[in-house]
């Protein structure tokens, strides 16, 4: 749960965060030139990447498609394949340009038939009537106005695969586990799959020069059968080398050969070559990485590895805005380093103001500031330490506190889906609650956050695939009050596409915790549980889920209980609506009371953008109380989990 809370110090209090909170938003700003602003994830200004080329003596062309066939799988294939199709209307250069283009695409159109196993097919292309290998290349077109071009395509028959034969080192493999074997599929693709995947296998052996040196494939027009025969070199079992480090500027390229953890030695793994990569681009210092064995073995027998990297800009900053109906607008702020002292160090300074709107003062929004601090390899490449220092001024429904927030501690990937998490974890607070109304109270609580995650999604903006589970527990000590409490919390959310393409995606999510070993009053409201709002039961507001005291004020809890479902369905390549229900409860024993269940149910909107979803959510309380409000709008990136 968030740290949050706070005393009433007053508006002049009010003002000093909120000018903290900017400085904190922008300190860095004034004192470093920035390399790039971003806003809700797109870039403002900065350097660009692409350039613009003038097309010189532009032709225009109008281009006719026919793909030969009924079958509207095979012709959408086909017309997707085909940029004189897909670029119509975009000028190209002269009439030169005009047949180059066009030959380009009778390559990709035949590529697309070998695609789909159609090995006879013809692909025919006329511009201005004339057969494309019947027009020289200095032809002229008259070019008064768009260029006729006209595409047909004979698909032709579609092949299955008949005799396979592996030569050379693969000749133990069976081709079977490549699905490869008689009658089978012919496609280009599944061909080159079997071929990439057979070469792994050997690699998987530890024989880094695995490669392919013949390939014989023949099509037989009487049979419709493809034969096909691999010859593939295996080459020596190797172990790792010298790492050698290119494309570095200002990041260590010693530390760049540390990080990738390919100790010289051991045998090799594509694996762990894999993992090296990965383990790389997370640093988040790197636009493109690559990481690949070198073509020959060292005269030790070993396989030197290389590494090319490509740095990011070190220093941006941004800004960024929620919005919701029953909590508020919120403005946010950032500056940061990616590289501080040349090793991937993170620095990060960050502020926020929350419930604008909603608040009936100044002094009643919620403000909070953060610097945060990371340093990977601490404890081998696969480590990091983390540390932060907070400072919140809030008021949510259920408390207001002023806190002082101080952790650090180690995060260690176990294995690329699984991270494991330390922290000592030191707090200071000053709180009033439905216990505690006029004089606040104050708490210095010490605490030991440990966390588990396995995350096996396909991507963590917009799943369509995969789960993620979460462990956490949190032993804490209040040295003022002398309560002891134990707090956990689990939470699994699973993806399943309904289809091949990902359109239809069933999402679901569950959660539930418990704080152990000392009274409701003796927590501190702003580490008790809540629920409700765009996070958790959706048509409620934030806290808005759970026991109340006698003035209809949330008390939070000492367990709580959640569940959502929703079908995320894409209904163009922009936007998808999302149907859900939620459900949750809080209560104040250590086991939650399902029979208190706040349901919400709703329909979102997603606006689907290259850096994730945009999200906009209206549901209502299926079972409203008095107090609840009759619906809420939610807005934010990303889906809701």
């Amino acid at each position: 749960m968030p740290v949050t809370g706070t005393v009433r110090p007053g508006a002049r209090f009010a003002r000093l965060m909120a000018a903290l909170v900017l400085a904190a938003s922008f300190a860095g700003a004034a004192t470093a030139p920035a390399d790039a602003f971003e806003l809700f994830g797109l870039r403002l200004f900065g350097k660009k990447d692409e350039t613009k080329t003038e097309i010189v003596d532009p032709v225009f062309y109008s281009a006719t498609f026919d793909a030969g066939v009924s079958n509207e799988e095979l012709s959408d294939s086909l017309r997707d394949a085909s940029l004189l199709v897909g670029d119509e209307g975009k000028a190209v250069s002269g009439s030169l340009g005009l047949i180059s283009k066009a030959r380009n695409d009778r390559e990709r159109l035949v590529a697309a038939l070998y695609e789909k196993a159609r090995y006879d097919g013809v692909v025919t292309i006329r511009i201005a009537g004339r057969s494309l290998d019947d027009i020289a290349p200095d032809a002229q077109f008259n070019t008064s106005g768009p260029v006729p071009v006209s595409i047909s395509v004979d698909p032709g028959n579609k092949f299955v695969l008949g005799d396979i034969s592996l030569t050379g080192d693969a000749a133990s493999l069976a081709p079977a586990r490549f699905g490869l074997m008689p009658g089978g599929d012919a496609g280009s693709t599944a061909i080159l799959r079997a071929e990439r995947d057979m070469v792994r296998a050997l690699k998987q052996e530890g024989r880094p020069l695995a490669r392919v040196v013949s390939r014989e494939v023949v099509a037989d027009s009487a049979t419709k059968e493809l034969d096909i025969s691999f010859g593939i070199e295996a080459g020596p079992i190797a172990p790792y080398g010298r790492t050698n480090v290119e494309g570095a500027e200002q990041v260590d390229r010693e530390f760049i050969a540390y990080m990738t953890g390919l100790e010289p030695g051991e045998t090799y793994s594509p694996e762990e070559r894999d993992r090296a990569r990965e383990r790389l681009q997370n640093l988040d210092v790197f636009s493109s990485v690559s990481v690949a064995e070198a073509d020959a073995l060292d005269p030790d027998g070993s396989i030197p590895m290389n590494v090319v990297v490509s740095e990011r800009k070190h220093r941006y900053f941004g800004v960024g805005a929620t919005i919701s109906s029953t909590d508020g607008a919120g403005i946010e702020g950032y500056w940061g380093h990616r590289n501080l002292f040349g090793r991937a160090e993170k620095l990060r300074i960050e502020g926020s103001i929350s419930r604008i709107g909603s608040a009936p003062s100044l002094g009643m929004l919620n403000y909070n500031a953060a610097i945060l601090f990371e340093k990977p390899g601490v404890m081998g490449p696969a480590s990091k330490f983390i540390s932060s220092v907070r400072a919140s001024f809030e008021h949510p429904n259920a408390y207001n506190s002023f806190t002082v927030d101080a952790r650090a501690g180690i995060r260690r990937d176990l294995t690329p889906k699984q991270t494991v998490s330390a922290e000592v974890r030191v707090a200071w607070s000053s709180v009033t609650d439905s216990f505690s109304p006029v004089v606040p109270r104050s708490h210095l609580l010490v605490s030991i956050p440990l966390e588990y995650v396995y995350d096996g999604r396909d991507n963590r903006l917009d799943p369509k695939r995969g789960q993620r589970f979460l462990v956490y527990a949190e032993p804490t000590r209040d040295l003022f009050s002398g309560a002891n409490f134990l707090k956990v919390r689990g939470e699994a959310s699973i993806y399943r596409s309904l289809d091949s393409d990902g359109r239809i995606v069933f999402a679901a999510r569950a959660a539930a915790g418990s704080i152990v070993g000392a009274p409701l009053a003796a927590i501190p409201a702003d580490r008790r549980f809540y629920s409700g709002g765009g996070g958790s039961v959706r048509g409620y507001a934030f806290q808005g889920v759970g026991p109340r005291d006698a003035t209809g004020k949330p008390t939070g809890g000492r367990s709580f209980a959640e569940a959502s479902l929703e079908m995320r369905i894409k209904v163009s390549e922009k936007v998808g609506l999302v149907p859900f229900i939620d459900a949750g409860t809080v209560s104040a024993a250590t086991v939650p009371n399902l029979s208190t269940l706040q349901f919400g149910a709703g329909l979102g909107l997603r606006y689907l953008t290259p850096f994730g979803p945009l999200r906009v959510d209206a549901a209502v309380p299926l079972n409203r109380r008095p107090g609840d409000p009759s619906f809420g709008v939610y807005a934010g990136i990303g889906q809701a989990f």
